[in-house]
């Protein structure tokens, strides 16, 4: 690796430090993709405009990729949740941008969502049996709290409660007959936040100041409660804790004022908050279920008297969900169901082979809907279609392999790096050769450029939340299912459990699904780790690509996915790194690098350069970043909420969702931006929650996308961030230049050697396992 010209040579060592971290436990790691802040910025959360994004909500050292901190979910820092929280300061309360941006997403996506769920409790109140997916979720409170009772007293077996034999899915409708013609991009306009009456924001204004908090609130907490947000909190002081940003203690604390001597720590109206409170907290760390000890340990640190009781009455009240995992004891292994007790049981009982989980209904739901729709795909393909002559015209070994099986298969799972993209590509292309409907969803408007650049037709490729919300695709036949035959979904690992059951509910008996993406990136932004579970529970064919990353680029980050930190040669001055002291010499080589350095060596304008750093707080985030780089690239007043014409700018106009842009102009309407080509519209009142400068980005706000160069930011105190997943993802988004800011030292390769992605607690592998799957993988 070399050093641009005027900067100063530097290497990368492959060596790790001596002095190995012992990894932390199985419950204390956040998701693989939530950006840490700096050790000088760890109270720091994500500013407003990132506040609709859960890849940035866990902005503190226990959400790092790294998981730095021990413990369960539950044990993690209180300032995750909010970013206006951390502006406010300790006990201040976080913004009014945080509810309105949750209520900002498109609202065919959300109808979609909503239409979901409805068929899912049709379809499970219309089954006389057992709850299908082979784990259990009782249709009863006292079903659940027998349950709960009797697997963790060892009196029965979990089976007693939720197996039942696996049935294959039914056919549910025919494939549509005739695609609708392909609709085109339309300039998109963000949808207002509902707004709260002055009658009920002046109730709950009332309320608040009665128990000492910061009114503030009044309209987060509308946006959460509803419009008798001020009868519940007064009658339920606790449900204060449901708004997004506040901790226990706040709540604990208006309760105290509101009820004065009836408030104690084991009231049952505090217990129910607290638990909803851990299990929305495990989800933004990519948790879909948490470990019932984990649950009762968090309570018993917060001065939960009995935690076994309150969880007991959370699921009676209905709050949690319960359901066991791992092996059953089987009927042939000690006969304690015919009298035998003594030594046998007591050996069952010392095995403890179920684990007790505790979720929330609308992660339960959606897992299994997508393992049912999932294996509904799998058994309804047709698996005789012949397809070797398009295979044998693939341009490479791998797209034939991959066109080959995805003839035999409704489902497969492909994997491989930015070279194997080429590969999707062209099994779309084969198939629409062969008169099928066929159709690739990307994470980004970036991505779809791509494919469609790859397969040479524009009409082949959409965004996902476009495909989802009608504005892009086939649109949908009268029943709701996508006018496909075959759909192909590249940055798989992006997927998170609810937009992939909604995407799955929308497929037609018959249509093919192939999951496309790289394992070693950063997982979803929402709960679950779909493309992960799919991968592990191999229930379908998989294919691996054989198709390397070219350059020098391609070279280091394939060495980082192996946990290998390797010195490349580039002769080109493909890779750079650029040694800094502190976090002040790396925000002004950055913005050297950006302004002139990257420019006059490869004739990379400033606007094609990405900058990406681990956190958004700290002397080095992308705050300090992007206000470094206005000054140099856009200086101005900031005349609209800080922005002016010309301003590079990151919307989030849904969770999740990172859609870069540029600032065009501002007027009555708001904020208008040109996203890749798309222009948007965002009103005033959104303006602060959901745009924010977008010179600087965090690795999750980049993965799905590339830009003609990178400049990755480590500062000294970005350690605590860094994981193999992370590394991996920010340095493979510079297509033909990436320089590396390097102020950790030995961090860097001890994260790349020994932090790997850290797991989610999800129940898709199981429910998947448990299904009768023909075509799953061998």
């Amino acid at each position: 690796m070399t050093a641009l010209p005027g900067d100063t040579p530097g290497t990368v060592g492959t060596d790790t430090p001596q002095d190995t971290v012992s990894p932390p436990e199985a419950g204390a790691e956040g998701p693989e993709h939530a950006e840490a802040p700096e050790a000088s910025d760890a109270p720091d959360a994500p500013d407003a405009s990132d506040a609709p994004d859960p890849s940035d909500a866990p902005d503190a050292p226990d959400a790092s990729e790294g998981g730095e901190s021990s413990g369960t979910p539950a044990d993690a820092d209180d300032d995750a949740r909010g970013d206006a929280e951390a502006e406010a300061g300790a006990d201040a309360a976080p913004a009014e941008a945080a509810p309105a941006a949750e209520l900002s997403e498109a609202q065919a996506e959300l109808a979609a969502q909503r239409e979901l769920r409805e068929r899912i409790e049709k379809r499970k109140a219309e089954k006389a049996g057992p709850i299908a997916a082979g784990t259990g979720l009782s249709g009863t409170a006292a079903e659940l709290l027998a349950a709960v009772r009797a697997v963790e007293s060892g009196e029965k077996a979990g089976t007693a409660f939720f197996d039942r034999p696996a049935a294959a899915p039914a056919s549910r409708r025919p494939a549509p007959a005739a695609a609708q013609p392909p609709r085109t991009s339309a300039p998109e306009a963000v949808p207002t936040a509902r707004a709260a009456t002055p009658e009920a924001l002046d109730a709950v204004r009332a309320v608040l100041t009665e128990g000492g908090a910061p009114e503030a609130l009044a309209r987060p907490a509308v946006g959460t409660l509803g419009e008798q947000a001020a009868e519940l909190l007064r009658t339920d002081p606790w449900r204060l804790l449901a708004v997004p940003g506040v901790r226990p203690e706040q709540a604990d604390g208006f309760a105290r004022a509101l009820l004065g001597a009836d408030c104690g720590p084991d009231d049952g109206r505090r217990t129910a908050a607290l638990i909803g409170w851990l299990l929305e907290r495990a989800a933004l760390q990519g948790h879909t279920a948490m470990d019932a000890d984990a649950v009762r340990t968090a309570l018993a640190e917060r001065a939960v008297g009995d935690p076994e009781a309150a969880v007991r009455d959370a699921v009676e009240e209905g709050v949690a969900l319960v359901f066991q995992e791992g092996d059953e004891p089987s009927a042939d292994d000690g006969g304690a169901t015919d009298g035998e007790t003594d030594g046998a049981g007591d050996a069952d009982v010392a095995r403890e082979p179920v684990q007790v989980l505790l979720g929330l209904d609308r992660y339960a739901l959606a897992e299994e809907s997508l393992a049912d729709g999932l294996a509904r795909l799998v058994n309804a393909c047709e698996k005789a279609a012949d397809w070797a002559e398009a295979a044998a015209s693939a341009p490479s070994p791998s797209a034939a392999e991959l066109i080959r099986t995805a003839a035999a298969a409704g489902l497969v799972a492909h994997s491989g790096g930015e070279a194997a993209r080429a590969e999707p590509a062209a099994l779309i292309a084969a198939a629409r050769g062969l008169g099928l409907r066929a159709l690739g969803a990307t994470h980004s408007e970036d991505g779809r450029r791509r494919l469609a650049a790859a397969t040479g037709d524009p009409d082949t490729a959409v965004t996902l939340s476009g495909l989802l919300s009608g504005a892009q695709g086939p649109g949908r036949d009268e029943d709701g299912a996508l006018a496909l035959d075959l759909l192909v979904v590249l940055d798989a690992p992006q997927l998170d459990v609810e937009g992939a059951a909604v995407l799955v509910e929308a497929l037609a008996d018959g249509a093919r699904l192939v999951l496309s993406g790289d394992p070693g990136v950063l997982g979803s932004a929402g709960a679950g780790r779909v493309f992960g579970d799919v991968l592990a529970a191999r229930t379908c064919p998989q294919v691996v690509s054989r198709t390397p990353d070219p350059g020098p680029i391609g070279e280091l980050v394939s060495g980082i996915g192996i946990g290998e930190l390797n010195q490349v040669d580039a002769p080109g001055k493909e890779v750079v790194i650029v040694p800094v002291r502190d976090a002040g010499e790396a925000v002004h080589r950055t913005v050297q690098l950006v302004a002139d350095s990257v420019p006059r060596a490869f004739s990379i304008p400033a606007e094609e350069t990405q900058v990406i750093t681990v956190g958004h707080g700290g002397a080095a985030g992308t705050r300090a970043l992007n206000e470094a780089l206005k000054q140099r690239l856009n200086p101005g007043p900031g005349r609209f909420g800080g922005f002016d014409p010309g301003d590079r700018v990151v919307h989030v106009p849904a969770p999740g969702r990172a859609v870069p842009g540029v600032v065009r102009s501002a007027d009555a309407e708001g904020l208008h931006l040109d996203c890749g080509g798309v222009p948007v519209v965002v009103p005033q009142e959104r303006v602060e929650s959901s745009v924010r400068h977008g010179w600087a980005l965090s690795a999750h706000q980049a993965a799905g996308m590339r830009w003609p160069a990178a400049v990755v930011v480590l500062p000294g105190d970005a350690a605590q961030g860094l994981s193999r997943p992370w590394v991996y993802t920010a340095f493979g988004r510079g297509e033909r230049h990436l320089s590396v800011v390097h102020g950790v030292d030995q961090a860097l390769p001890h994260a790349v050697a020994q932090v790997p992605a850290q797991e989610r607690t999800t129940r898709l592998r199981p429910l998947l396992e448990a299904l009768p799957t023909p075509g799953a993988a061998l």
